[in-house]
């Protein structure tokens, strides 16, 4: 018979345990066997290790060290250890790297537990604080529990499997419902205080709608709409792949953060979700898991218990998260249902069922809960026939009911809010009463209205809580970036989705608040935020960001400070006495002052000297110049290190007799076509030409351009003569009035001619369409041409804009002329599309901008490939391998590009055409011995990366290896192999040059035509396609390079099924038992025989029925054969491979004699089943309302069944016509029609049959119907 099974004992006294460590990193991974020459062998995924420059295994007198060296990203999976039949299991985990708080503000401490429920900004203790994302996301409880210890590695025999793995794969029934997730988040560890970062991958390639995505704390806790210092979640989004990158960063963890988390996604009718755990480590003793810690809610009169594990918000809270999904829009077809009242009336059979149909994962939470509330249900209240429930929920505001039910329908109730009562006042609470019903209605609900609600009626009450969700505040439209002069004002406006939201404004991380200068201002309009900032300086530059409880948008500002520059200084003056001065200037700021200084001494103004400022033009006008007015006069602009200067010249007229006949003249210092004679007038301005003239008499004047007379008929020029002047004026100067203009004085005595040349500057035209020549990272190379014209000014400079593609504002990227016509723009976003456009300066101002250059997108050549090293070389070929950058950038990797160089020459060449995706490449055709150099260079759209290059150069020639055979770990003991089976034997080696590969068998040269042989220069394969028993034997395997070789052999056994028994015969027969005796078979199919298996069958039907199975000896006992029949007997024998195709039969038969005996059948005693009649349920004394039918009910019990009479005051009324009497599997019911009070008293049932009898009694009350009170009461 074969043994029973032992229990199974482990053959590790140490055993390693999971852990985490960072990249890079050497993680070393110890056991300790029981015996010290116990054989172990490691694996990762299912595949055996053995020493390498990755992995180093140690073994010493019992104790086996694992040690992972330069841990990386593929190093993270499952391991284990395994000696004899003992698995133990074990993990690597990477630890993420530190989430940099690049724009976190400090927030303040989170509100007390017991408190209200905080607003957006400010989360409960201890829970890390929400995101400000369109997604709710956790808020981790302050009594949430902490992680409890890791568990010990799991252990298996090494056929069983881990169960906790299996339960751990069956927690989440959702996980793979849409695959959704390309990255799902996964679980990790931190330290107390330390950061983590959680990551979810959505890609929306074939999405129609943006996905949605909620962060869950343990079962139905949504962490919505808290952002705080502890708790951040982002949203990324990548345009080129369409890939939306969520992110919980988890800062400053505390031991309550740890527990089980879920993340959920949902696109229209597309759903997802995801759970991971969150171990949190620390120093101290973790605490008591205690699962009613994280549902904690105080109840108004402070006791511990009241009020704990209300799940009826949190429920509500996930039913209004599966707005999205399929099965939350088929559970709102009906009614808001309350699963506890589901599971009160369900049986525990159903409870599983249940909870699954409702989210519920934590079935023992979910019972503790049941437990407390089927407590308080053994009492019933006087007062209440239908309490509050424990909780409520509303979204801010709607309106919500609260209804309970009294006994007395007369009852007085009073309602009250955190303790004092509640007063009707307008339209915000509604009191009604129905019946016993009560209700307080609660319109337009907000904040305020979050609290503990009462109804009191005498001394009985009952309590709710009431929880206003406030929904997450959208930021609609998103802050513009503003670069702006030094001094000026700049308003930051920003749109959220609902008005008297409450935003906070922050600059690099730093919260603004009001200060004393009044430096910022808020300002609130409607849904429109505003943040001012007045007289804005270079401290001001950094970037703002508004953040919601719902999202943030951050822009930048930019502070330039302008050089004050002179559009028109001020020019000498030569004036004759009585007239008028006038010195005019115009500079670029409006803003700026100055001071007039005459000779170093400051101008007064007085009734003859005249200042004014006017917009960018400060002039200073003397009147009636007299001779004391001449000199030097300055203009020192305020605030600015420089003075325009300019010369006051007077001139004394002289009297002097002219005679009547006094030929004209033309007075003008300087005339002709001389750049010293021409006259400069700013195009749109007026051009005056004043030519003082002489002549008696008074001479005519005309005006001519060319062939031209210069007349008023067009409407734009003015001619006027006055004595000693004649004045030409055109209005609003243009280029084609640009030219040389003559005045032509004539009279009696005689005329005269002057030509004055007049030229028009304006601004000029616009440049050519800016071209980008290159981009970068951040930045980028623009070129344009210059305008095709100058406006008839040279031109000085350029001014360049830039905005995002999608924006409408511009900002300027220098202030002070650009003289090239190229330009490098920085402080760009990598990824983002953005246009440029030029304006052209001259002296007399900007042009009107160009057209925008063609949308470009500023992307950087990715970080040069990482490791690159030699993988294999030979005479006349090279095999580089190497890693992909570490920064590839928001271009997508276009391929690498190999080159090589001769030592002593710069020239590289190209080692193929084109590029290359993978990471590694073989060149050929090399010359042999030469040294050369190798480099591998990235490319992306933005260009090639910076090369790597080899650490020094390589000579191209094989380099010897000596012959090494690595026997694989299966094959070092002998291989078992059935007849008709395949044999495939893969012996990888190392050697170079190519060695020469020997195989024999048993000291032979092995057979071609029995097995085949294929040789590679890393590995020989031996190949037998159909296993034959003759193939058994030892093979030899020789590889030698030169004299130097190495050799192995593999043991192959090839087994096949034994022959039969030899001899079974029949030794003895006795009773019902007979002895048989064989012998082993000649052939046992080349393995161990491990059993027998001995059958029998009647002679008459020859049905074989098996006696012993794998039985080991060569003689057995066949016993319990029925007398009267003749048996045959027969044996197989068998091995591993099965058993024996042939039986052995026995030659004889066996006849079991037969026994003479009389059978006598037993007697039995005959059962008494009567039993008296006994009452197993009593009647119960009852007090009821006249008019209203009445029925006592009782339980009987008894065989034969008993007779039933009822009494009234010991009299007979089972046939009273008033009373009703029902019988129902042994419950007896009097049913009273419409009692009155002369049914009053005490009501007996008697109970008779052949047993015995017995009676029960019980009274009944019938009370008077309640009077009616009066209107005038009912009114109060």
């Amino acid at each position: 018979m074969p043994e029973p099974a032992k229990k199974a004992v482990s053959a590790f006294a140490k055993k390693p345990k999971t852990q985490t460590a960072e990249v890079g990193a050497t993680v070393v991974f110890e056991a300790e066997a029981e015996k010290p020459d116990a054989k172990v062998r490691w694996q990762k995924d299912a595949k055996d290790l053995a020493t390498s420059d990755k992995y180093d295994i140690k073994a010493d007198s019992g104790k086996h060290s694992l040690t992972i060296k330069d841990v990386a990203k593929e190093d993270a999976a499952g391991y284990c250890v395994i000696a004899g039949g003992s698995k133990v299991k074990f993990e690597l985990k990477l630890k993420e790297p530190e989430a940099v708080k690049e724009e976190a503000a400090p927030a303040p401490d989170p509100a007390p537990a017991d408190a209200a429920p905080p607003p957006a900004d400010a989360p409960a203790d201890g829970a890390p604080p929400e995101p400000a994302a369109p997604e709710s996301a956790p808020a981790v409880p302050d009594s949430a529990p902490a992680a409890p210890a890791p568990a010990p590695a799991p252990e298996t025999n090494g056929h069983g499997t881990d169960t906790n793995a299996d339960r751990r794969m069956s927690v989440d029934t959702r996980q793979d419902l849409t695959g959704l997730f390309t990255e799902k988040p996964q679980s990790g560890d931190v330290t107390v205080g330390e950061n983590i970062i959680i990551v979810a991958k959505v890609n929306a390639t074939s999405l129609l709608k943006k996905p949605t995505v909620k962060w869950f704390k343990g079962k139905w806790m949504d962490l919505a709409s808290k952002s705080g210092k502890h708790l951040q979640l982002k949203e990324i989004y990548d345009r080129n792949t369409k890939v939306y990158t969520f992110e919980m960063h988890v800062i400053g963890a505390k031991a309550n953060f740890a527990g089980g988390y879920r993340c959920e996604v949902s696109s229209r009718d597309k759903f997802d979700s995801c759970n991971f755990d969150l171990t949190v480590h620390e120093a101290r003793a973790v605490e008591e898991f205690d699962i009613r810690a994280a549902f904690r809610r105080t109840s108004i009169d402070g006791s511990e218990d009241a009020g704990e594990l209300d799940f009826t918000q949190l429920l509500k809270k996930r039913d209004s998260s599966l707005k999205a999904s399929p099965r939350a829009v088929q559970r709102r077809k009906d009614e808001e249902v309350d699963v506890w009242d589901i599971l009160q009336k369900a049986p525990p059979t159903d409870y599983e069922k249940i909870a699954f149909q409702h989210g519920i994962t934590d079935l023992r939470g979910m019972l503790k809960r049941l437990k407390k509330m089927k407590k308080p249900q053994e009492k019933k209240s006087a007062a209440f026939l239908k309490n509050l429930d424990p909780a409520y929920q509303v979204e801010k505001g709607q309106k919500i009911k609260l209804a309970i039910e009294v006994a007395d329908a007369n009852a007085d109730v009073k309602w009250l809010k955190n303790g004092q009562e509640i007063k009707a006042s307008g339209s915000k609470y509604i009191f009604e009463s129905v019946g016993n019903m009560r209700y307080l209605t609660i319109n337009h609900c907000s904040l305020a209205d979050d609290a503990t609600y009462t109804c009191v009626v005498g001394e009985e009450k009952t309590a709710t809580e009431l929880f206003v969700k406030e929904p997450p505040v959208m930021i609609v439209q998103n802050l513009e970036d503003q670069m702006v002069m030094k001094g000026e004002r700049v308003e930051f406006l920003c749109e959220v989705s609902e008005e008297g939201a409450t935003v906070k404004w922050e600059k690099d991380g730093v919260e603004l608040t009001r200060d004393e200068a009044l430096k910022y201002r808020f300002k609130k309009d409607g849904c429109k935020h505003y943040l001012i900032i007045n007289e804005v300086s270079k401290e001001d530059c950094g970037n703002y960001r508004v953040k919601t409880n719902g999202g943030e948008s951050v822009a930048e500002l930019m502070v330039q400070e302008k050089e004050l520059e002179v559009y028109q200084s001020i020019a000498d003056l030569t004036v004759k006495a009585k007239d008028q001065a006038v010195f005019k200037c115009e500079v670029s700021d409006e803003n700026v002052k100055g001071i007039w200084y005459k000779n170093g001494v400051e101008v007064k103004a007085d009734a003859r000297t005249h200042i004014t400022h006017i917009g960018s033009h400060h002039k200073l006008t003397i009147d009636d110049v007299k001779p004391e007015d001449e000199g030097d006069y300055t203009f020192v602009p305020e605030g600015h290190a420089f003075n325009l200067s300019a010369k006051l010249n007077f001139v004394e007229v002289k009297i002097d007799y002219v005679p009547r006949q006094d030929p004209p003249k033309i007075h003008l210092d300087t005339m002709g076509k001389t750049p010293e004679s021409t006259i400069v007038v700013v195009a749109g301005n007026k051009l005056r030409l004043d030519v003082p003239i002489t002549g008696d008499p008074a001479p005519t004047v005309v005006w001519t351009k060319g062939e031209k007379v210069m007349s008023e008929a067009d409407g734009r020029v003015h001619v006027e003569s006055t004595k000693g002047h004649c004045i030409f004026t055109i209005e609003g100067a243009e280029r084609q009035d640009e030219g040389v203009y003559s005045v032509i004085v004539r009279n009696p005595a005689g005329e005269d001619k002057a030509d004055i040349t007049v030229k028009v500057v304006d601004v000029p035209d616009p440049p050519q369409t800016p071209r980008i020549l290159s981009v970068g990272e951040d930045s980028c190379v623009v070129e344009w041409d210059p305008p095709s014209f100058d406006g008839g000014s040279p031109v000085i400079g350029y001014v360049l804009e830039r905005k995002k593609k999608k924006s409408y504002r511009w900002m300027r990227l220098n202030f002070d002329p650009h003289k090239d016509t190229t330009y490098t723009a920085k402080r760009m976003i990598e990824g983002m599309a953005y246009e440029i456009r030029v304006y052209a300066v001259n002296a007399i101002g900007m042009s009107r901008h160009s057209t925008p250059s063609q949308p470009f997108v500023p992307v950087a050549p990715t970080s040069e490939p990482m490791a690159l090293c030699i993988d294999d070389i030979s005479d006349t070929t090279i095999s580089l391998k190497w890693k992909p950058p570490e920064r590839v950038g928001s271009a997508e990797l276009e391929g690498y590009g190999v080159e090589y160089c001769i030592e002593g020459t710069q020239e590289w060449i190209p080692a193929f055409e084109g590029l290359t995706d993978r990471t590694s490449v073989i060149i050929r055709n090399l010359p042999t011995g030469e040294k050369m150099q190798f480099r591998v260079r990235a490319h992306n759209m933005a260009g090639p990366s910076a090369p790597t290059m080899l650490a020094q150069p390589v000579t191209i020639r094989e380099i010897m290896q000596r012959p090494k055979l690595w026997i694989p770990r299966h094959l070092r003991q002998t291989l078992v192999k059935k007849v008709g089976e395949s044999i495939n034997l893969v012996i990888p080696f190392q050697g170079k040059p190519r060695p020469k590969i020997t195989w024999k068998k048993d000291g032979e040269d092995l057979d071609s035509k029995a097995a085949s042989i294929r040789n590679s220069d890393t590995d020989s394969i031996l190949f037998i396609r159909r296993a034959d028993r003759k193939d058994s034997g030892k093979y030899d395997i020789n590889l030698q390079i030169e004299n130097v070789e190495d050799q192995a052999d593999i043991s192959i056994q090839i087994v096949d099924l034994p022959a039969a028994p030899l001899s079974v015969k029949i030794t003895e027969v006795w009773g019902f038992n007979v002895a048989l005796e064989w012998k082993p078979p000649k052939d046992n199919g080349n393995c161990d025989i491990i059993g027998y298996t001995i059958q029998k069958a009647d002679k008459r039907t020859m049905d074989w029925y098996t006696v012993y199975d794998q039985y080991r000896r060569t003689n057995c006992v066949v016993s319990d054969l029925i007398m009267g029949n003749e048996y045959v007997f027969r044996a197989f024998a068998m091995n591993m491979v099965g058993s024996s195709v042939e039986p052995c039969t026995t030659v004889e038969s066996a006849f079991i004699q037969k026994t003479g005996f009389e059978y006598k059948p037993p007697t039995y005693k005959e059962h008494d089943f009567k039993e008296a009649a006994k009452f197993t349920h009593p009647l119960v004394s009852r007090s009821v309302i006249c008019g209203y039918n009445a029925t006592l009910s009782c339980a009987v019990r008894g065989i034969p069944k008993p007779k039933i009479s009822w009494y009234k005051n010991r009299m007979d009324v089972s046939y009273d016509a008033k009373f009703r009497t029902f019988s129902k599997q042994g419950v007896l019911t009097l049913e009273i029609r419409k009692p009155c009070t002369f049914d009053s008293g005490v009501y007996m049932c008697k109970a008779v049959n052949e047993g015995g009898e017995d009676m029960i009694e019980c009274k009944l009350e019938v009370r008077p119907p309640p009077k009616e009170a009066p209107k005038e009461e009912l009114k109060k």
